[in-house]
């Protein structure tokens, strides 16, 4: 099926149709302005052109008017860099549709990394059984989280949908109308979205691709491995943030949380609703016909009207449905069994939950909140702590909440953050109820640093009715370089509790613990943060085995390598045996849930990437997952070594004003794109620990600089290089899966890089001088990497990914041109002595919309 080489594959079904459905779209008339989509061309030449003659943006932009416009006054500059803006926001889309429609065209769908390949290998190796037996306990888990990256509304991305179906069968004429579409549809949001609003937008992505895609995997498993027997394994979990992540976000309610579970069950049920129609005329059989017939009404009225609470339970449906297949083998030759073991396999992924929704807080709000919790129950006379419980050291006070058990009325606390805490807690109890216990049974502590930050969540829910019969996972969140280091003796002091030991036994001897990828790097840097996860996760395996737990890392990835992101597959098939395997979990979020699970083939595609690298790092692991002694410490210098850059890097005096008046920071929070503050705090200053990971990440890559993925890097190659060890680096690249994994996804982000952008900046007056700082190490970090590697130029052994980055890269090459020619202004207009308060106000206009197509042209800058 696919004879030729995968880039000609790539050129031939992805650049080739670009280039004629970009040459249809760009002659559509979709504005009062004529010749907008002939004036771009010739405007994104005269960028190429400037910056490859070090031209700055300002230069770029005035050549360009000079040239092609007949003195032009301002109004009508910046109404035709809009209408730019407008076109690349769309190019993107259809760079997107395209893609998306080549996928399984490009990509090997029975090759390597797939589930397809593995059976083939384990049957080669004579592993059938032991695949078998691995896949009895092994999961993965994607967690679909509601961080603001994603910028596409439901329109659009019902029109990417569409348009990749198009292209699929070049439907020549839908695509022209599409395209049209396309150009008049509204990208912008005017207003925040609501958590319930973002929980909307993604489970679009859960009713379209992941129903469809999970149920093939889980198909297939099934079907070619076990050979139609029954495991009692799901094998792949939905996860689900939005509407239960409360770190950070005043917006998410009790009441969000009750109607989002209630959305989720709505929309499956909605979905088997439409799968039992086509069964219903196949299986018109006596016996049959009535049965499903009654499922059918069940899940039509229930789907429409959620507050019916007519739906039966779970185990009766599944008993009906048990009834339906008996019937079927013994009546009726066991004709369309399939179909229905498909859709009894669908029903056993999903259940009435869809996808399990995550609770998340803070720690630091969680001890407030039990402090003010404590004082309100000592005051009203509740004897469940003593009057000095607050004065007490911390081992004292695990011991009493320990044994804290109550069913405390929310009313009687008059402070809304314990209220919202506390109800969060009783709505978990709602869900379960509901949509049954996968509907809700994890709370993540996020910022843990203590095991009373632990137990305090412990004890609340205690307080709040479950008298330690506790049917929820508790996650500590473990994030910053220090917290990283002290995780074992955390955990090591929850393990030695009897009573939270007891709580593990009663969830199948099984901890749950999340490592921060995002915040890690934020803190300590990409080298440093990696290795402190890794580290983190060889310490918390080795204490965990020691206490008889079998612990389960949940991995909180962004989507670039700076936050954990990139090419994760690699990252978890070079683990080895140190670190426990038995399930993989991450976070997905923003441009990366479009990018790699946008459609089913994609979203199957990776999910199988992720269950292969489980297998193979169990099954078919080599000696490259294994770190020696030498490897760990040239590993720990590395990290050191760059831990060091990049906190003296840090701590610059201009590296906060540089990202507040050099780069898009503060204007994330004005593109509406998500409902939770772009910072912790209210405070008018900025400060560092207030940041979000997000927008630190992202701001870096509108600059197209990227730093948080490669700074520090440079600097600990060329150590060894400087002491004349670069060989000894070399031979640890290449006998170590770990160590390429981390340097590959940081050539990711060099590839993303352009300097020529921003080097203006260098001329500046306050900011030339950390400029070169930046740009030195860049040029480090690249020249060493390809010395490392022995490429001739990054990405050089990932030709397809570095092709579309390049074509994504040049489609918005104008779009970050205007918006530094924006930034410019901005600073200038700034800088008068009565500055114009209304045109500044439209260049920030300029800059908030063009983040919209650059982000999404990234696909996993934030």
């Amino acid at each position: 099926m696919h004879k030729l080489p995968k880039l000609e594959r790539f050129n031939e079904n992805v650049l080739a149709k670009y280039r004629i459905y970009n040459s249809i779209f760009m002659t559509l008339p979709f504005d009062a302005i004529s010749k907008t989509g002939v004036l771009l061309p010739l405007f994104h030449e005269i960028c190429e052109n400037g910056f490859s003659n070090e031209k700055n943006p300002t230069e770029i932009v005035d050549a360009f008017f000079k040239a092609y416009q007949q003195n032009p006054t301002e109004k009508e500059k910046i109404n035709l860099l809009f209408k730019f803006i407008q076109y690349i926001e769309r190019q993107v889309v259809l760079f997107d549709a395209i893609e998306d429609a080549a996928f399984p065209i490009v990509n090997n769908m029975d090759g390597v990394g797939t589930m397809r390949n593995s059976k083939e290998t384990a049957a080669q190796e004579n592993k059938k059984e032991a695949l078998k037996k691995y896949l009895e306990d092994f999961k993965v888990r994607v967690v679909l989280t509601a961080h603001p990256t994603q910028f596409y509304p439901g329109a659009v991305l019902g029109i990417i949908t569409d348009l990749a179906r198009a292209i699929e069968r070049n439907d020549l004429l839908l695509i022209n109308k599409l395209l049209a579409q396309l150009g008049k549809t509204p990208f912008f949001k005017h207003v925040k979205p609501s958590p319930f609003d973002e929980a909307i937008s993604l489970i679009w992505y859960l009713e379209n691709v992941f129903y469809h895609s999970v149920s093939n995997t889980y198909n297939y498993i099934i079907n070619n491995i076990y050979d139609g027997e029954r495991v009692n394994n799901d094998i792949i979990n939905l996860g689900f943030w939005p509407g239960g992540d409360r770190d950070g976000n005043p917006f998410v309610t009790t009441e969000i949380t009750l109607n989002v579970a209630k959305r989720l069950k709505q929309m499956i049920l909605k979905n088997y609703y439409i799968d039992i129609r086509i069964l219903k005329k196949r299986l018109t059989f006596n016996g049959v016909e009535q049965l499903i017939s009654e499922l059918e009404k069940l899940l039509f009225d229930n789907s429409v009207n959620p507050e019916l609470g007519t739906m039966i339970s779970l185990k009766e449906f599944f008993d009906k449905l048990a009834q339906i297949k008996a019937i079927l083998i013994t009546k009726h030759q066991s004709l369309y069994l399939e179909e229905l073991n498909d859709f009894i396999n669908k029903v056993n992924l999903f259940g009435y939950h869809f996808a399990t929704l995550d609770i998340r807080q803070d720690s630091r709000v969680h001890h407030d909140v039990f402090s003010k919790i404590v004082t309100t129950l000592i005051k009203g006379g509740n004897k469940s702590f003593p009057e000095n419980y607050l004065k007490l050291s911390e081992d004292e006070q695990i011991t009493i909440l320990s044994k804290v058990e109550d069913s405390v009325d929310i009313s009687i606390f008059k402070n809304d953050m314990v209220s919202k805490t506390l109800g969060s807690i009783q709505a978990i109890k709602t869900i379960q109820k509901n949509n049954g216990e996968r509907g809700a049974n994890r709370y993540i502590i996020s910022n843990n640093q203590t095991a009373l930050n632990v137990m305090e969540t412990f004890a609340m829910f205690n307080l709040c009715g479950f008298k330690h019969n506790i049917t929820v996972d508790i996650i500590p969140l473990f994030e910053t370089i220090n917290d990283l280091t002290n995780c074992e003796s955390v955990m090591d002091k929850l393990y030695a509790n009897d009573v939270y030991m007891n709580h593990l036994v009663s969830r199948g001897n099984k901890q749950t613990i999340m490592l921060g990828f995002s915040d890690g790097t934020k803190d300590g840097g990409y080298l440093m943060a990696n290795w402190a996860i890794f580290q983190a996760k060889e310490n918390l395996t080795n204490i965990s085995r020691k206490h008889g737990i079998k612990v389960i890392f949940f991995d909180g990835r962004g989507g670039p390598p700076a936050r954990g992101g990139g090419k994760t597959h690699q990252f978890y098939a070079s683990l080895g045996p140190t670190i426990e395997n038995e399930e993989i979990q991450l976070t997905v979020q923003g441009q990366t849930i479009s990018s790699k699970f946008g459609t089913q083939d994609a979203a199957q595609y990776n999910i199988e990437q992720l269950l292969s690298a489980g297998i193979s790092n169990e099954l078919f692991s080599n000696a490259n997952h294994l770190m020696t002694k030498n490897d760990t410490e040239i590993m720990n210098d590395l990290a050191l070594t760059s831990y060091q850059a990049y906190v003296d890097f840090k701590n610059h005096p201009k590296f906060m004003p540089y990202l507040e008046r050099m780069s898009t920071l503060k204007y994330y929070s004005k593109a509406n794109i998500g409902s939770r503050p772009s910072k912790r705090s209210n405070s008018a200053e900025l400060n560092f620990a207030d940041l979000r990971a997000i927008p630190f990440v992202g701001s870096w890559s509108q600059l197209k600089q990227n730093v948080p993925g490669f700074y520090g890097v440079g600097t600990a190659l060329k150590k060894y290089e400087d002491n004349g060890e670069f060989d000894k680096l070399k031979q640890f690249y290449n006998g170590s899966d770990f160590f390429k994994a981390l340097i590959g996804n940081s050539m990711m982000s060099l590839s993303k890089s352009f300097f020529e952008l921003t080097k203006y900046m260098e001329k500046d007056e306050e900011f030339g001088g950390f400029w070169k700082i930046i740009y030195n190490e860049y040029q480090t970090s690249k020249r060493l990497i390809l010395k490392l590697t022995d490429y001739t130029e990054l990405m050089q052994n990932n030709k397809v990914g570095k092709a579309s980055i390049d074509i994504r890269e040049n489609i918005v090459l104008p779009l970050i041109t205007i918006q530094q020619y924006a930034l410019i202004k901005i600073q200038k207009l700034q800088k008068e002595e009565n500055p114009d308060v209304e045109l500044i106000k439209i260049y920030e206009k300029m800059v908030t919309r063009s983040l919209f197509g650059n982000i999404n042209a990234s696909r996993n800058s934030a």
